[in-house]
């Protein structure tokens, strides 16, 4: 008898765990991955005259754009432009898009 109570409680054993599961996917595994999309939609979309800051804290306007490289002008001493290229991952953020700064301006 002991051992036919036993085997009733198998699906309140899972159940628990079923619960644990989906609390981690919906708390932390989808937002991540909603905001790494966001992330990589950002870096695929950068163009020339972006303001963006590395994931170095490094702040530059974007110069150039290939297909792995970025190169950002993060300087203007004496008449001379500071260029440094970065990996296009390492871009983690864009404080306003050239659009933005054109309209802003005019």
């Amino acid at each position: 008898m002991i051992f036919l109570q036993s085997q009733g409680g198998g699906i309140s054993f899972f159940l628990p765990l079923i619960v644990l599961g989906l609390l981690f996917y919906f708390l932390l595994i989808r937002p991540q991955q909603r905001e790494q999309k966001q992330r990589r939609q950002m870096q695929d979309s950068l163009s020339r005259g972006d303001r963006v800051v590395t994931a170095g804290g490094i702040h530059g306007s974007v110069a150039g754009v290939e297909e792995h490289v970025v190169t950002l002008e993060v300087a203007n001493l004496r008449g001379e432009r500071v260029r440094i290229k970065v990996d296009r991952q390492r871009v983690e953020r864009r404080f306003e898009s050239a659009e933005q700064s054109g309209t802003e301006s005019s």
